[in-house]
Formats: C-alpha cells, sequence, structure tokens
C-alpha cells in the first residue's frame, strides 16, 4: 500500500508540474506585448543588441558590489518571451577583476564575440581595475579574458574607466567611455588588444557634451550621429537620458534635450540604456533600465524596453514610459 501511495504521489506531482509547464508556455505564447520589467530579476545598464535573427540583451546584475562580479545575457527571437544565460562571465575567468562588473557592450568581428566590460570601480590611477574585454565563440558565451589586464587602467581627459560602449563605423572600431562627467573616444586596434592614436598623437579624444554624466551610447540614422547619455544620479529618481546630433562620432555635440525620464506614476530613476533597429524595420527601440515605484534601494533595477520615435526633422521625440511594453516583432 505505501508503495502505491508513494507512486501515486510521484504520478500526481508529475501532472501537476507538467500542467503549470504547459499553462505558462501558452500564457507566455498568449502575450500580446513584452511587458515592462521585460524579465524579472534586479538588472541594470542593458545594452540591447541584434544578432542573426535574435534579439541580446547583456546587463548589469545589480547588486553590492561584492555581488556584482558575473554578468547574464538573455535573448528572444521577438521582444516577447526571453531565455536566460547565466553567467557568461564572471571574475573566475577575470583574475583582476574582483567585485563591480557592470555596463557590458558587445560586438561581433570575424565570427568572434568581445564583450567590453567595466571592473572594480577604481577612483584613481593608484587602484588596480578599469575596462576589459572578454571574447567568446558564440552570443551566449562562455568569455574569457583577452588581455589578461585592462585595457584602461587610468582616468584620461577625468574620464573615469567606466560604462564603455564599442561601436564600429566606416570599417573602424571605436570605444566610447567615460564616468565622472567626462567622456572619451578611442580607436581600437583590429584585435581590440589596444588603441591607434589619432593624427595629431593623442589616444583619448575627450567627447564630453553639457551636462554628460556616465552611459554614452551611440547610433547613425540618415547620416547623422547620434550621441545619447545619462544625466543625474544613478541611485535617484532623477536619472534620465538625454542627446545630441552630429555629423561626425567625433562632435562636436551639442546638446538638445532629454529624451528618457522618470513618470513618477510608472516608475523613477529611467536611465542608462541602449538602442536596437533591424534596418530593414522602420521601428526603433529604447531599452534602459528604472527603479519601480516604493523601491529605495539604488540597487533596485529593472530593465525594460519601449519604442523610440523621430519626428520630420530626425529630433528623437520624449519617451513614453509603460507597463505595457512594446508589441511582438521578429527580425525580418
Amino acid at each position: 500500500m505505501l508503495k502505491i501511495s508513494f507512486n501515486l504521489t510521484i504520478r500526481n506531482l508529475f501532472v501537476c508540474c507538467l500542467l503549470v509547464s504547459t499553462c505558462w508556455q501558452a500564457d507566455a505564447q498568449d502575450k500580446k506585448t513584452s511587458g515592462n520589467p521585460i524579465f524579472p530579476g534586479w538588472y541594470a545598464d542593458p545594452e540591447a543588441i541584434i544578432f542573426g535573427k535574435k534579439y541580446w540583451i547583456y546587463p548589469t546584475f545589480s547588486a553590492p558590489y561584492g555581488k556584482q562580479v558575473f554578468f547574464d545575457a538573455f535573448s528572444s527571437p521577438d521582444l516577447i518571451n526571453w531565455t536566460k544565460h547565466e553567467r557568461i562571465l564572471d571574475t573566475a575567468s577575470v583574475k583582476w577583476a574582483k567585485l563591480a562588473m557592470w555596463a557590458p557592450s558587445i560586438i561581433e568581428k570575424d565570427k568572434k564575440y568581445y564583450l567590453f566590460f567595466g571592473a572594480n570601480d577604481i577612483q584613481s590611477d593608484k587602484e588596480s581595475g578599469g575596462i576589459g574585454v572578454a571574447v567568446a565563440d558564440k552570443p551566449e558565451g562562455p568569455y574569457k579574458d583577452l588581455l589578461g589586464k585592462p585595457l584602461i587602467d587610468k582616468f584620461h581627459n577625468g574620464a573615469q574607466p567606466i560604462d564603455q560602449f564599442v561601436y564600429k563605423d566606416k570599417g573602424e572600431y571605436y570605444l566610447i567611455y567615460g564616468g565622472w562627467r567626462h567622456c572619451n573616444i578611442a580607436r581600437l586596434k583590429k584585435d581590440f588588444t589596444g588603441f591607434i592614436p589619432f593624427e595629431n598623437g593623442s589616444t583619448f579624444k575627450e567627447i564630453t557634451p553639457e551636462n554628460y554624466v556616465e552611459g554614452p551610447f551611440m547610433f547613425e540614422k540618415g547620416g547623422k550621429y547620434y550621441f545619447m547619455w545619462s544625466e543625474g544620479g544613478w541611485t535617484g529618481p532623477n536619472y534620465s537620458v538625454a542627446y545630441a546630433i552630429a555629423d561626425s562620432p567625433f562632435g562636436p555635440f551639442k546638446r538638445i534635450g532629454k529624451i528618457l525620464q522618470q513618470n513618477p506614476e510608472i516608475a523613477t530613476g529611467a536611465g542608462h540604456h541602449s538602442v536596437i533597429h533591424d534596418p530593414k524595420s522602420k521601428d526603433w527601440y529604447i531599452v534602459y533600465h528604472r527603479r519601480p515605484l516604493g523601491e529605495k534601494d539604488g540597487n533596485s533595477r529593472v530593465t525594460c524596453i519601449d519604442k523610440m520615435y523621430f519626428d520630420e526633422q530626425g529630433l528623437i521625440k520624449p519617451v513614453v514610459i509603460t507597463n505595457e511594453g512594446v508589441e511582438k516583432s521578429t527580425i525580418k
């Protein structure tokens, strides 16, 4: 009797699990919009990008610095259903990084994937840390430290070596980065092991616009370069995103205004973003983090997505942050 009862219990448990799994899959398939946040957990500083037929997001794991020692990634075929790829890189693979790994930026080159990241939150040139780069054969990793040391480990033009964004333009690769209200651009070597000086002999050119704090991002549209950044303090409700437009990735960039900020009825601290656009589609998306209402902890940040629009002059319209997120969209 005990054996029969045990077997029935196991069978019932299996049936329940199967029903829950089936209901969850059906719910995911029936979703009309992504919802915000787009996946569970505390994640910030999201870099969104398209690889093949999938959208990818590489965020900071938002936790106290001592626990912020790895990166997860997320992929989706349609902006609705997201798959989590755990610990694509952690400090076990980066011997010089001890804590505060954040704000990853990624690019594909020659069938390799290069993940740029900040670590250790250094406060002076006397400390160990800065911006590193890791490499993998697949977008989901696993990633390995490329250099065995930071790519940038010093302050140049006053810019803290954090919040890196790797950018390709006309066959050249650039690293745009900087905290502490200063932003630099530098031309990367083809193998990403260092930098190529500019014609005037300098390696790091400052392109800091008015009110810049951190979190740079750049894209090109219609022959113009849109440079975006975060303003305010990342732990506060007024964290936000502003932008400028120039004819060159080197500027000069004159601030136009804010396009992403809090809505006290939806969420606060909306900032540190990225932009994704399928060239075969008319749709543009902004991926960013924000703080749910009622959350006071600085690390309580979630990753969200909303549509981004341009007016007839090519200016970015203020983004309307939502709880609904965006509709399903597959890559064409």
